[in-house]
């Protein structure tokens, strides 16, 4: 067919015109010669403001900016950063709002002349629903923390009670070492407050990790140490379980390389698979709870929690993950899914096995800080 047969500058017309994506032609220096309707449409700008203007009027700051230089740049050196790759940018309204899009960008020559086409797709609407189903995902784990909060109501009321029962105790034989002697011993009441004081500490460490756990907030990572993490998230995840003769082993290895983690998040993870694994060995006599830590391959840091339990029936191992799988009888198994999501979130994994003899590991692993 002839270069500039009309059958063609029609087709190619009616493509442009119909694109539900932005179409726009810019030659080596940046001007644009083309701007389809859908451009219009995403960037405010009619057609004849911007055809013979700079295409950097369509972008915000730095973009704006730093555009014709990197045109220079690729036409002197040849390297690409954006042209036959397409990332996600930003661009910039005629209101001076923002929105964010995928640009793909192609090279070619028209008459002679090197232009550059780009194809623009909004994302807005992806950017609302993800934004939307990370509130989603914020909320369900806030609510399950609650929830396990709510479980170990009557513990935790037992575990506060025994510090504010010993303050108690010590205020009253200060008080009786004060009055039943004309000459007190300043010693002696001196170390029965100081008892006390340490005591309202315990008192108070207990009320600060519950209200750390359980309050609503933006998810926020840390470098950490797992080690003193998963420390502070078994003693949550052992109240109330004095009386249940749990023989807990920690083999926490020395020396860890941090873990960039949401604090309250692993502890969730922690916590949950501490009290599954209780909870399960409630139905045998020998309750034996290890949680180790250790490096793992490919410098990953790897944390397992094993019980001396009665295992996982076949038709729920294969499944273990999945929301609503459970084998208890009020529960709704979806803490298991919601411990996988984290984990997954933290760029990790996590995973089940029985054990040789009885009982179930469950390990997760995370990657570590490179150093």
């Amino acid at each position: 067919m002839p270069k500039d047969h009309p059958k063609d500058d029609a087709l190619f017309h009616t493509l442009v015109a119909t694109a539900v994506d932005g179409i726009i032609v810019i030659d080596e220096n940046g001007v644009v010669e083309i701007y389809s309707p859908a451009c219009e449409r995403l960037f405010g700008y009619p057609a004849h403001q911007v055809v013979g203007q700079n295409v950097k009027i369509l972008m915000p700051s730095p973009y704006r900016e730093e555009h014709d230089a990197y045109i220079t740049h690729y036409r002197k050196t040849g390297e690409r950063r954006i042209i036959g790759i397409g990332r996600e940018v930003v661009g910039r309204r005629k209101d001076g709002t923002t929105f964010p899009m995928y640009l793909s960008v192609g090279e070619g020559s028209l008459a002679g002349k090197r232009i550059f086409v780009g194809i623009i797709h909004d994302l807005t609407a992806q950017e609302i629903t993800a934004r939307r189903m990370q509130e989603l995902q914020s909320e369900l784990l806030h609510v399950s923390r609650l929830s396990a909060m709510g479980q170990m109501t009557a513990a935790l009321a037992h575990e506060l009670n025994q510090p504010l029962t010993a303050i108690m105790n010590y205020v009253n034989a200060a008080r009786r070492t004060i009055t039943s002697a004309n000459a007190p011993e300043p010693s002696r009441v001196a170390d029965l407050m100081d008892k006390a004081a340490k005591q309202t500490a315990r008192a108070g460490q207990i009320i600060r990790q519950l209200r750390e756990f359980v309050e609503k907030r933006e998810s926020v990572r840390s470098e950490l140490d797992l080690n003193q993490v998963i420390e502070e998230a078994i003693a949550m995840g052992l109240v109330g379980s004095v009386d249940a003769s749990i023989k807990l082993r920690t083999r926490l290895a020395p020396n860890l390389p941090k873990v960039l983690i949401d604090k309250i998040q692993i502890q969730q993870v922690v916590i949950n698979l501490v009290r599954n694994s209780i909870e399960a060995m409630m139905a045998v006599a020998t309750r034996e709870l290890t949680v180790e830590t250790k490096l793992s391959e490919k410098s990953f840091v790897e944390v397992s929690v094993t019980d001396s339990g009665p295992g996982l029936p076949e038709e729920v191992a294969s499944r273990l993950f999945q929301p609503f799988v459970t084998t208890k009888e009020k529960g709704m198994g979806v803490g298991l899914s919601i411990c996988q999501s984290i984990v997954e979130a933290h760029n990790g994994r996590i995973w089940a096995a029985p054990n040789e003899g009885r009982g179930v590991t469950f390990r997760f692993r995370l990657p570590s800080v490179a150093t």
